[in-house]
């Protein structure tokens, strides 16, 4: 899990215990340190010393042989000595002549198993090289490591006459249990110290973050639909002063944004209200001015059909004059609107009512029973085929041979009113938005047809659909339970 996903408490205590791990780890790896070095220096600072005692016991013997201090005489001048001062020092000794061969050795395994007959010749030449002619080596023999020093013997004038070896093997017997026993008392204080830790770290966590708590539940109950409260802390931090006082003048901005907002949003849905009141009492305006210009052409009192036309006209003027008082009643009780009547329709009659106000000879009807009845509310059906038709009607300006067929059919227990036309179709980037309240591809009108179909439909358990295809028309289908 990434340390970001945790929470803020979380990640405090996890920082605090991390550094006092790996403070602990630090110490450990300088103690190790520290205690490698001071182990070389001590080693080599022993070495040193014995060296210089084994020299100073060479030199005093060379004062008293009765050999003459030469190369070729210092196996006889040490045969027997060097034992002696070997055991003093606690330290093998061997004795190499200037080219490198091996003249004199103490009695020892470690050197009978580890030290050669000659020197190499690198070593020879850095001994040489040497301003004071010593070195020091690391060397391995026989899986064994350890310090090889090389030093010239002189003779009384200060002359070289041979090589002294001396091999050094580290014994950190001591220096490791001391080390061990160190670095066991140094965990175990760490363990306590990340236990006490823990616990700082625990309450120091909880008391950081108890504010920042504070303020995230604020935030959490802050709403724009309500009155928000502002945070009232004491003996906060510096920043978390600066946060809640930055929440509280949001908190203000948000009331007052919430007043601006709930009055904008009023006058809004009055104006919304406004404009659908509008579209709806404009549908039946506009055919019923088409009938009355359609009858005032056509009126001829010599006509023997006279009674009989001028009582369908004035059956299809009232009948749209229905409407629109139905538009102005529910609209003086907006929560209401539209108000749902179920009552048993002949659904077939009730559409060829609602196309009879439309006079173009393009629009042709079609049902499969003289009869299909359904709990509907006619003034909302009249209004669904009435808002469809006229969609089609618009659809087919410049269109040649313009077609519109309305269809009411049986299927599955519903009722099926089609509307197809071979007009311009829709675009498909259009077909998404086709239901959206003030949408409309238009120049004119509000957009609020199809919202207002689909609303009507939807309130009956129903569904509104359509298929569309660029100059080739549109076919929308309603579908509504008979019951």
């Amino acid at each position: 899990m990434q340390l970001k996903k945790f929470s803020l408490r979380t990640r405090i205590f996890i920082s605090m215990i991390l550094i006092v791990v790996i403070a602990s780890i630090l110490i450990a790896l300088i103690t190790i340190y520290q205690y490698k070095e001071q182990s070389d220096e001590y080693h080599q600072g022993r070495l040193e010393r014995k060296e210089k005692a084994i020299m100073s016991s060479i030199n005093l013997e060379l004062q008293r042989t009765t050999y003459p201090v030469e190369t070729q005489q210092l196996h006889l001048i040490f045969k027997e000595r060097i034992y002696d001062i070997s055991e003093i020092n606690s330290l093998d000794i061997n004795i190499y002549s200037l080219s490198g061969k091996l003249l004199i050795s103490s009695s020892s395994s470690f050197i009978k198993d580890t030290i050669s007959n000659d020197i190499d010749v690198s070593v020879l030449r850095q001994i040489g090289d040497n301003a004071v002619h010593r070195i020091v080596n690391e060397e391995m023999k026989n899986g064994i490591q350890f310090q090889a020093s090389y030093t010239y013997i002189n003779d009384n004038k200060f002359k070289p006459i041979g090589i002294l070896h001396l091999p050094y093997l580290e014994d950190n017997t001591f220096q490791e249990k001391e080390l061990k026993e160190f670095l066991f008392r140094l965990g175990m204080m760490n363990l306590f110290m990340l236990f006490i830790a823990s616990i700082i770290a625990y309450f120091m966590s909880k008391y950081i973050t108890k504010s920042i708590k504070n303020v995230s539940e604020k935030i959490n109950q802050t709403r724009l639909d309500k009155r928000n409260e502002k945070i009232i802390l004491t003996n906060a931090s510096e920043e978390i002063f600066n946060l809640v006082n930055a929440y509280n003048d949001m908190v203000e901005e948000l009331g007052e944004s919430a007043v601006k907002l709930a009055k904008s949003e009023r006058e809004q849905a009055w104006r919304e209200m406004a404009k659908q009141v509008a579209h709806e009492i404009k549908n039946p305006l506009t055919p019923m001015r088409l009938t009355v210009q359609s009858f005032e052409q056509r009126f001829d009192v010599n006509d023997p059909n006279i009674k009989e036309k001028i009582n369908e006209f004035s059956k299809s003027l009232i009948q749209q004059i229905d409407t629109m008082s139905s538009i102005a009643s529910a609209f003086s009780n907006f929560a209401e609107m539209p108000k749902q009547k179920r009552e048993e329709l002949n659904v077939v009659e009730v559409v060829k009512l609602a196309l009879d106000i439309f006079n173009e000879d393009f629009i042709h009807y079609f049902h499969e029973e003289d009869a299909l009845f359904a709990k509907l509310d006619k003034t909302q059906l009249i209004r669904v085929v009435t808002n469809l038709v006229k969609n089609a009607t618009q659809s087919l300006v410049n269109v040649e041979n313009p077609k519109i067929e309305v269809k009411v059919s049986n299927q599955n227990g519903n009722v099926i009113i089609s509307v197809a036309d071979n007009g311009k179709g829709i675009n498909e980037e259009d077909k998404n938005r086709i239901f959206e309240p003030k949408f409309t591809t238009k120049s004119s009108g509000m957009g609020l047809g199809l919202p207002m179909i689909k609303n009507i439909v939807e309130a009956y358990n129903g569904s509104i659909t359509f298929t569309s295809e660029i100059n080739r028309g549109t076919v929308f289908t309603v579908t509504i339970p008979k019951t």
